[in-house]
């Protein structure tokens, strides 16, 4: 990977049910036995989300397996965990979620030069509607792309 980023989990499904305006990069606030439990790439992020509560930013819903050679203080699997920001990029997300409707989507975790960090994306949810355009676009993508191929051997 490039700069030293090694991605450890990712959220598919986020693009496909939210549309992305803008990510962001967070550290995360880890137990040892979390750390060495990411480092073997055991996390998921499918019902994860972030929310901003009394200025800080937490984590909810994140699995992250305990560590199989834990002993009586592994971590808990799905607990809150603290994320961390800068302040004003904080209270600025804290403005767009409350105001416009956007939500705090997982997008991944990763490493990048030793520290486990995750990528954030304010996003909106989007409707049926909208999933099944997303779809039908790929779809014919897909089918244009394929006559193209047939077409240029």
């Amino acid at each position: 990977m490039a700069d030293g980023i090694k991605v450890v989990a990712e959220n598919r499904k986020a693009r496909h049910d939210y549309h992305i305006e803008e990510t962001f990069e967070a550290g995360m606030v880890l137990t040892g036995t979390e750390v060495k439990s990411l480092r073997q790439g055991r996390a998921n992020l499918r019902d994860a989300y972030a929310a901003i509560e009394n200025g800080e930013i937490f984590v909810y819903n994140m699995h992250i397996s305990p560590y199989t050679h834990g002993n009586m203080f592994n971590h808990e699997p799905k607990r809150t965990r603290k994320l961390l920001m800068h302040k004003r990029e904080i209270m600025r997300l804290l403005g767009q979620t409350q105001e416009r409707g956007y939500t705090l989507v997982p997008l991944k975790v990763y490493f990048r030069r030793g520290l486990a960090k995750m990528e954030l994306a304010l996003a909106k949810g989007k409707k049926l509607y909208d999933k099944r355009e997303t779809i039908a676009r790929r779809d014919e993508k897909r089918r244009i792309d394929r006559i193209l191929k047939e077409r240029n051997h």
